[in-house]
């Protein structure tokens, strides 16, 4: 039966190899005496004549494998491009081969200018010591266009590959072609306003989808936007194979079966449980730890002893050489906290997950394309860690992996058969109020010398803010320094005559918050004009984001993470004074959606005696404004930036 199996593969293959000639490429070229033109007047630093990419999925004797073609045609028209593109990077590695490489520069007369293989270059990356190649383009002037083509073949990428077709510059002819065996089908979805892609129902020898577009606008960069996930593109994935009838090949359903079957291996011996045991040991010092204390110790201890590696060597991701060397590349490291937890009975799930800056987690479409970044979610306490960022913590996973979408792979159990059951869940943003950058502020005047102005400054954080600081708090060698910054960062011009950390110890990360305490004083905030004092009282909450727009805004608002700041002022209003202006105090703007308010921007103040409180509170509760609510957003984020300028009158009473 085996025997009939075979041979009747051999035969398909054979079939396939026979109908489908040779591969695409070796028939393209580009034209040998082009005539590139561009439109006259055009003021453009950089547009794009030509930017096809093609691909063909191909059945050698040996298996399949996959062409990858790129031709680009590029009008350069600065000397900060011609700088930019003087080298044009391959796509090369070791497990892949260049079959076709050239480039030419054309000038602006129409000169051709062919590179020769001698500026085709290798160099090494210094730090993976992997090998690239790059063209290295020369004789290129303002008006001159360089032109570029290469196949590699490499490994098929076939369960999800995303192109993308949108650049800061404007492209013309953008062509995307697919070819496959017959027998391969593949499926296509296109983002962000990119037309279908079609099947060319002409070609019979092949299957082929192709997608042209006669041009692309220019995608500019906008702050706090999620670029590269707003730019045109498709992605596509094999689907069947109508050879063997099997079908949804690229199917998450295979990926966790796949995953949890690597990462929670049945045939753990017992030296690898010893071993497991030990390193449990060392990491609690032998301490009867349970719950989430357990899990904050395993990380502390594993993100402050095993040195992560980009090494892909099977010794840094075999789980015995790990504990024993605590060297580990991030599978490896991976394999430490899923044996860890499992061994200690700690309920968990792995997520894989994209970053929705890079890529947003389409849950309904499945393909490897999108799981790019591990985390582990415990089900009890519904929080995540990151196995793989040192600076990371429980509770606070990379902020740009959550409010997306993530593949979770549970356990899941029938009779003695033990496996991992996906499901496409929301990952959650962390609360506003759980990321708190909090600020009281004590000030007083000098009785003989109001313009000093004497200031205690107690400011604490938590959450993604703490995170900057508290998990590391102990590498940092000059501690002082980082507290003095907080009184610096207002004005370099203070003195500082008393200073404390508070909460400084690492482990105390997300369970209390790491504060700064500061006495400090100065005459920069307070200006004398004739018998009125001018009290710079905005400048102490440090300067504020500013968001100007000359433009429509046009991508939406794309946060890291969700923040709240709580700002309270103390003014012991010197003794024959008042303030004239308190209603400049005053300033509140807000956003709402379905009657929440997600944007706050709320100042406002009371007044007890000589005492002037002031309170300055603001708040994101939404990580992604539509650009619709882009004016909201801008307001709101605007009125911190006011306050700041905000400037009290002391005059006589």
């Amino acid at each position: 039966m085996l025997k009939t199996k075979l041979v009747l593969a051999l035969v398909l293959i054979t079939q396939i190899l026979q109908s489908q000639n040779t591969p695409f490429y070796t028939n393209y070229t580009w034209e040998e005496n082009p005539s590139y033109k561009i439109e006259e007047g055009t003021n453009d630093p950089i547009i794009a004549l030509k930017d096809k990419t093609l691909t063909e999925f191909f059945f050698q004797e040996a298996g399949l494998v996959e062409y990858f073609l790129e031709h680009r045609v590029l009008w350069l028209n600065s000397d900060e491009k011609i700088e930019g593109y003087n080298k044009v990077y391959l796509p090369y590695s070791s497990t892949s081969k260049l079959k076709v490489n050239k480039a030419r520069v054309i000038t602006k007369e129409g000169k051709i200018l062919d590179l020769d293989e001698s500026k085709i270059l290798t160099a090494q990356d210094e730090e993976t010591g992997r090998n690239y190649k790059f063209f290295a383009f020369e004789g290129v002037e303002k008006g001159s266009f360089i032109e570029y083509l290469y196949v590699v073949q490499r490994y098929p990428r076939y369960k999800g590959n995303r192109i993308l077709f949108q650049s800061d510059y404007k492209k013309n002819n953008v062509e995307f072609d697919l070819y496959a065996p017959k027998n391969l089908v593949f499926d296509f979805k296109t983002y962000n306003n990119t037309p279908a892609i079609a099947l060319d129902t002409l070609t019979t020898e092949k299957l082929h989808w192709q997608l042209k577009m006669d041009d692309v606008k220019a995608l500019d960069k906008e702050e706090t936007s999620a670029y590269n996930a707003s730019k045109k593109a498709v992605i596509y994935k094999l689907d069947r194979n109508t050879a063997d009838n099997s079908k949804d090949i690229s199917s998450y359903s295979k990926v966790s079966q796949n995953l949890y079957s690597y990462y929670y291996p049945s045939d753990i011996n017992g030296k690898t449980q010893n071993l497991i045991k030990k390193f449990i040991k060392e990491a609690t010092e032998g301490k009867n730890i349970e719950g989430e204390a357990l899990i904050r110790k395993l990380e502390f201890y594993i993100k402050s002893n095993v040195f992560k590696t980009n090494d892909g060597s099977e010794n840094f991701s075999d789980l015995n050489e790990v504990i024993n060397k605590k060297i580990a590349n991030e599978t490896g490291l991976l394999k430490l906290y899923t044996a860890l937890f499992k061994s200690l009975n700690i309920k968990h799930e792995l997520v894989v997950t994209s970053d929705r800056q890079h890529l947003k987690f389409d849950k309904s479409f499945e393909a490897n394309t999108f799981l790019t970044d591990f985390l582990i979610y415990f089900n009890k306490t519904k929080t995540y860690l990151s196995p793989i960022e040192l600076d990371s913590r429980y509770g606070f996973p990379p902020a740009y992996l959550t409010d997306n979408y993530g593949l979770f792979i549970k356990e899941v159990a029938v009779g003695d058969f033990v496996s991992g059951l996906g499901r496409i869940k929301y990952i959650k943003p962390i609360k506003a109020d759980k990321t708190l950058d909090k600020m009281i502020i004590d000030i007083y005047f000098d009785n003989d010398n109001i313009s000093n102005c004497n200031i205690k400054l107690d400011r604490s954080m938590s959450g993604y803010y703490a995170a900057y600081f508290q998990p590391h708090i102990h590498l940092i060698k000059e501690k002082d320094k980082l507290v003095e910054s907080f009184a610096k960062r207002i004005n370099d011009d203070v003195t500082i005559t008393k200073k404390e950390l508070v909460n400084g110890d690492p482990e105390l990360f997300g369970i209390k918050p790491i504060q700064f305490l500061l006495d400090f004083n100065s005459e920069v905030f307070i200006e004398k004009a004739g018998n009125k004092y001018l009290f710079k009282v905005g400048e102490l909450i440090g300067r504020q984001m500013e968001l100007y727009q000359e433009k429509e805004r046009v991508l939406p608002v794309e946060n890291e993470f969700t923040r709240s700041y709580d700002r309270t002022i103390n003014i012991k209003i010197p003794e024959g004074y008042k303030v004239a202006n308190l209603d400049d105090i005053n300033i509140k703007n807000t956003f709402s959606k379905d009657g929440e308010e997600l944007l706050v921007f709320d100042s406002h103040y009371e007044i007890n005696d000589t005492n002037l409180i002031i309170k300055a509170d603001e708040y994101y509760r939404e990580n992604i404004i539509s650009t619709e609510n882009y004016e909201s957003y801008r307001t709101v984020i605007n009125s911190a930036a006011d306050f700041n300028k905000l400037v009290l009158v002391l005059e006589p009473k």
